[in-house]
């Protein structure tokens, strides 16, 4: 049977970014799948709908790409898309498979009506970090985005220049930029303060990170506090205990103190992310510093960040924006639908689909199926019992 991918229009407040570029769609071809994308998907995101055509795409109305399409492609699923992106559950129909970000740790009544529609739905958060995966991990690719952004936009709110400049009215002192966290999110803020010709220094919980820390132009600051469990066998961070937070924060007091910029990229999935910049310490900082909070969309890093907002606190300027990729869709969505793309070849290996499949990569992601929600961690998550079938009631599965 030939798959066909439909790729309809993002319909989250403000998304500008497409879950299949132009470009993507000559890799899907060559693996057997046709593709639907509904016009103007990728308008906003800089790929126009003559460009999707002229690589052989066909353009559908959304009603007819829910109804033509067994995989459906979306940069934010329902979970990620709570709102609006219920309008589409009429659509959907059992055995068709959903592709996209969803937040299936968080988004218990969503994950819940995804496996109610029959749904098999494959959550890109959840790609396994182990080699032969590397090209389809979206969270690293849009952590890069992320990366990147932060320093543009605290070079924005800085009343100062980042690079040290000898001009004849005299010498202008490089600013500070401290990176909490060396991440991909870290390293690529790391990386870019230091091309524009900031002084950069940077901090983790893995002091195994050093290294790669110091390779892309940052000093590794040390503290004296003990972490060693910070990081899953999965690759990604792991929630600390206060004790930890709390001697971590001391010992950080002074060190950003000294800063024109803070960026803070620390946070764990599913769970709300650790305080690391307190009232306090914000409190110290010199009139006009910035803060980035990269960790905003899940409550924040710093204890005043307002998600959403750009705000201004004792004089420093605190910055939570909440949908990083949107700033630069075009290269967003090329990364995404690049590891879309790889995943969708890989898993039309293994169609038609089990409820505990035997490849790795597809078992991690896979989260219902069958009516039923099937993956293990997130039901662990939801306090329920996997493979069995779910029900929504007020908020809670039963």
């Amino acid at each position: 049977m030939t798959n066909t991918v439909g790729v309809p229009r993002e319909s989250f407040p403000g998304e500008r970014c497409v879950a299949i570029t132009p470009r993507s769609i000559e890799a899907l071809q060559k693996a057997g799948m046709g593709v639907l994308v509904e016009p103007s998907a990728g308008e906003e995101a800089g790929y126009p709908d003559d460009q999707y055509t002229a690589r052989g795409a066909k353009l559908a109305s959304r009603d007819e790409i829910f109804a033509q399409a067994n995989i459906i492609t979306q940069f934010r699923s329902l979970g990620a898309n709570p709102e609006a992106g219920r309008d589409d559950l009429k659509r959907l129909r059992p055995g068709q498979i959903v592709i996209g970000l969803g937040e299936p740790l968080t988004a218990q009544r969503e994950t819940s009506d995804l496996a109610a529609a029959g749904v098999s739905f494959f959550a890109l958060e959840l790609i396994p970090r182990i080699t032969r995966a590397q090209s389809m991990d979206v969270l690293s690719s849009l952590a890069t985005i992320s990366g990147y952004e932060a320093v543009l936009l605290a070079a924005g709110a800085l009343p100062k220049l980042f690079p040290m400049l000898m001009t004849a009215a005299g010498t202008i002192t490089p600013a500070k930029v401290f990176v909490l966290g060396a991440g991909v999110a870290g390293l690529q803020a790391i990386a870019t303060a230091k091309r524009l010709g900031a002084v950069v220094s940077a901090y983790d919980v893995r002091s195994s990170v050093k290294d790669q820390i110091v390779s892309v132009g940052a000093k590794f600051v040390s503290l004296d506090v003990e972490a060693a469990a910070a990081e899953d066998k999965g690759g990604y961070a792991k929630a600390m205990d206060e004790a930890f937070y709390k001697r971590q924060r001391e010992l950080m007091t002074e060190v950003v103190r000294e800063q024109d910029v803070v960026i803070t990229t620390a946070a764990v999935p599913g769970k709300r992310a650790p305080i690391l910049i307190t009232r306090e310490m914000v409190e110290a900082m010199a009139p006009g510093s910035v803060i980035v909070d990269l960790a905003a969309v899940r409550g924040g890093n710093c204890e005043v960040t307002q998600p959403g907002l750009n705000i201004i606190y004792d004089g420093v300027h605190i910055l939570g924006p909440l949908n990083f990729p949107a700033l630069a869709p075009y290269h967003s969505s090329q990364m995404f639908a690049a590891n879309v793309a790889t995943f969708l070849k890989h898993l039309t290996g293994f169609l038609p689909l089990s409820a505990d499949p035997a490849d790795e990569i597809v078992r991690d992601t896979l989260v219902t199926f069958g009516g039923n929600i099937v993956h293990q961690r997130v039901c662990e998550t939801f306090g329920v019992s996997a493979g069995a079938a779910k029900a929504i009631n007020n908020g809670n599965i039963q």
